[in-house]
C-alpha cells in the first residue's frame, strides 16, 4: 500500500468515529420520535373516540327523557309529531326523530310521515333496543325516506302495564357531515386522517374527503387490520394505499364501543425535521472528510512523501549496484539528518566498493564480501526506512509537533553512526549508553552511574536498545531526573545464565532526585516504542514502575536470540563482515 494510500486510510479512519455518532443520533432522534408520533396518533385517536362518547351519551341522555315523556309513550300521531318537532333543533347533529311502535312500523316522526307508512323491524338498531330493553346504536344505513347515509341511536320504549317489555323505541338519526365537521375542528394534527367505521366496517366519518367516503365499506384487508389493532398502533396502507403510522383507539363501554376510530399520521411528515438534520450533517461531514484529505494529501506530499520518495529512488538505485546516487537530501531536520547520513553511508560503501574492485582479481573472497554488503546495504536501509515510516506515521497520528520525531530520527542516525564504525559488526553495550547519555554529561558525569560488564550486541540489540535509552533519557530529560540540578540516574546490568546455558541480558534504568513522577493518564507512543521495541525486536520483557521517588525501567532479553540483519547471509553460507 502506499504512503498517499495509508494517509488517506488514516483520515478515513479518522471519520469513522463521526460517522458512527452521526448514525446513532439519527437512531436515536429516529426512534424517540417515532414514539412520540405514536403517542400522537393514539391520543388522537383516543380523544375522538371519547368525543363520540361524549356525544353518544347526550344523545342517550335525550332519548331517555323522551322516552319517558307521556307524548312518546301515548303514540298518538299528531300529539307526538308536534312534540318531536320542537325537539329536533335542539339536538346538534340530529335531522330526524321518530317513534316506533313493538312491530317495527313508524308511529310519528319529524319529517311528517303517515303513521304506518313504512318499518323498521330489520334495521339492527331496533332489534339490539328491543332485544335489550335500553340504548342501541345503529349501523350506517342509507335512510328509506331522507335516501342519505346516516347512523340510529335507539332507546327503548318501556310498557307502562309494569311487566318491564320494551313497547317500541324512540330513534333520532345523526348527520354523519355533522359528526366529520365536528372532528375537523378537535385538533387534529397536521396532515393526519381520521377513520370512523361501524361494526361492520362501513365509514360514517372520514378526513379528508368525507363526502367521497362516507357510507363505502372499507377494504376488507383494511377493516381486518384494524380490527386486529384496536388498542395498538401499527404501520397500515390507508384508503388510498399510503402506509401511514395508524393508531385504533381501544372498545371501551364509557365510548360508542361499537365503533372503530383511527387516525393515522404520515411518516414523511412526522420524521421530516430528521430527514432534513441528516442532509445536513451528512453533507457536512463529506465537506469536512473532503477538506481533511485534501490538506493530509498536500501535507504528506511536501513533508512526507517527496523525502521518503528521494530515501527509496536513492535504495533502489543502491541495490541496482549505483552505488553513485545520491538522496539529494540535507538540512537540519530529521529527514535531512537522515539523508546525510544515508548519503555518507553510500559514499562509504562506494569507496570500500572502489577498493574492492582492485583487489577482486587477487581474491574471490573479496568478490563475495562486496556482494555481502551490497546485499546488507539494501536489507539495513529498507528495515532503516521502514522505521522512518513508522515513526512518522506515528507522529501525524499522536499530533507531534515535529521535536520527538526529529529526536527519534536523530537518536537513530546516531546509533547508525556507531554500527557503521564497525562495519555493522556490532557494538559494546557500555558504548550505546554512552552514546545516548552523551549530550548530558558535559559537565555532570557525577549524575550517572553506570555499572556492569561489557558485553558486545549485535545490531538489532544496538537499535532496539537504543532506541529505548534514547525514549527514557527524553522523557527524564523533560519531566524526570535530569530536568532538575539534583537528579541522578543510574544504569545497572548484568548476563544471567539459565541451567540451560541460555543467556538474558536484565538492565534496570533507575532515576531519582528528579520531581515526583506520575503515572501517565494514557499510554503515549514513547511507551509503546519502549515496551514494542523490545518484546518486538528482541522477544524481551519490559516493566515501567513509576514510582514518586522516580522511574525504574527493568529490560530482559534473551542474548541469543535470531539477528534478522545477518540472516541473508546465515542463509547463503556467508559470514558478516567483521566476525571470524
Amino acid at each position: 500500500m502506499s504512503l498517499t494510500k495509508r494517509i488517506v486510510g488514516l483520515v478515513v479512519l479518522a471519520l469513522i468515529p463521526a460517522l458512527a455518532v452521526q448514525g446513532y443520533n439519527e437512531y436515536a432522534l429516529r426512534a424517540a420520535s417515532a414514539r412520540a408520533v405514536r403517542k400522537e396518533a393514539m391520543r388522537a385517536a383516543r380523544s375522538v373516540a371519547a368525543d363520540l362518547g361524549q356525544f353518544g351519551r347526550g344523545a342517550r341522555q335525550v332519548l331517555g327523557i323522551l322516552a319517558g315523556l307521556p307524548e312518546i309513550r301515548g303514540k298518538d300521531a299528531r300529539a307526538c309529531t308536534a312534540f318531536l318537532a320542537t325537539v329536533v333543533g335542539q339536538v346538534p347533529g340530529s335531522f330526524f326523530f321518530g317513534v316506533v311502535d313493538a312491530d317495527g312500523r313508524i308511529r310519528c316522526n319529524t319529517i311528517s310521515s303517515p303513521a304506518g307508512s313504512y318499518s323498521v323491524a330489520d334495521r339492527a338498531y331496533f332489534q339490539d333496543a328491543m332485544r335489550s330493553g335500553g340504548f342501541a346504536v345503529g349501523e350506517v344505513v342509507t335512510g328509506r325516506v331522507t335516501n342519505r347515509p346516516t347512523i340510529q341511536f335507539a332507546q327503548a320504549i318501556v310498557d307502562g302495564d309494569g311487566d318491564g317489555r320494551p313497547d317500541g323505541i324512540v330513534i333520532t338519526s345523526i348527520d354523519l357531515s355533522y359528526l366529520a365537521a365536528r372532528q375537523a375542528t378537535a385538533g387534529l394534527p397536521p396532515d393526519a386522517t381520521l377513520t370512523v367505521a361501524d361494526r361492520k366496517g362501513t365509514i360514517l366519518a372520514r378526513l379528508p374527503d368525507h363526502e367521497v367516503w362516507a357510507g363505502k365499506p372499507l377494504p376488507p384487508s383494511l377493516w381486518k387490520a384494524l380490527s386486529e389493532h384496536r388498542g395498538g398502533v401499527a404501520d397500515l396502507p390507508g384508503l388510498i394505499g399510503d402506509t401511514r403510522i395508524t393508531a385504533v383507539a381501544a372498545a371501551s363501554p364509557e365510548d360508542l364501543d361499537s365503533l372503530t376510530v383511527a387516525v393515522g399520521l404520515s411518516p414523511a411528515t412526522a420524521f421530516a425535521d430528521i430527514d432534513a438534520a441528516t442532509r445536513r450533517g451528512l453533507v457536512l461531514i463529506g465537506l469536512g472528510a473532503a477538506m481533511a484529505i485534501a490538506a493530509a494529501l498536500l501535507a504528506g506530499r511536501a513533508f512526507i512523501r517527496w523525502p521518503v520518495r528521494r530515501l527509496l529512488a536513492a535504495a533502489s538505485a543502491w541495490r541496482a549496484g549505483e552505488l553513485g546516487a545520491r538522496t539529494g537530501i540535507s538540512g537540519s531536520g530529521e529527514f535531512g539528518q537522515l539523508g546525510e547520513a544515508f548519503d555518507a553511508m553510500a559514499s562509504s560503501l562506494e569507496r570500500h566498493q572502489g577498493e574492492m574492485r582492485d583487489e577482486v582479481a587477487r581474491s574471490l573472497v573479496l568478490q563475495e564480501r562486496q556482494t555481502m554488503m551490497l546485499h546488507e546495504l539494501n536489507h539495513r536501509v529498507r528495515n532503516t526506512l521502514t522505521t522512518v515510516q513508522s515513526l512518522a506515521r506515528q507522529t501525524r497520528r499522536d499530533d507531534d509537533k515535529g521535536e520527538r520525531l526529529e529526536g527519534r530520527i536523530l537518536s537513530l542516525s546516531k546509533t547508525h553512526d556507531l554500527l557503521s564504525r564497525d562495519d555493522w559488526g556490532g557494538a559494546s553495550l557500555r558504548t550505546v549508553l554512552e552514546n545516548e547519555l552523551s549530550p548530558f554529561r558535559d559537565d555532570q558525569d557525577h549524575r550517572f552511574g553506570l555499572v556492569g560488564t561489557d558485553l558486545d550486541l549485535p545490531p538489532r540489540y544496538v537499535l532496539a536498545i537504543g532506541m529505548t535509552v534514547h525514549e527514557l533519557t527524553t522523557n527524564a530529560a523533560k519531566y524526570g531526573a535530569l530536568s532538575t540540578e539534583a537528579g541522578r540516574v543510574d544504569v545497572a546490568w548484568t548476563v544471567v545464565v539459565a541451567e540451560s546455558g541460555a543467556r538474558r541480558l536484565v538492565l534496570d534504568w533507575q532515576e531519582s532526585g528528579g520531581p515526583p513522577v506520575r503515572e501517565p493518564g494514557k499510554r503515549g507512543f514513547g511507551t509503546r516504542l519502549i515496551t514494542g521495541g523490545v518484546s518486538r525486536e528482541l522477544d524481551g520483557k519490559v516493566r515501567l514502575d513509576f514510582a514518586a521517588d522516580g522511574l525504574r525501567c527493568s529490560l530482559d532479553v534473551p542474548l541469543d536470540g535470531y539477528d534478522r540483519f545477518t540472516s541473508f547471509s546465515e542463509v547463503a553460507g556467508i559470514r558478516p563482515v567483521g566476525t571470524a
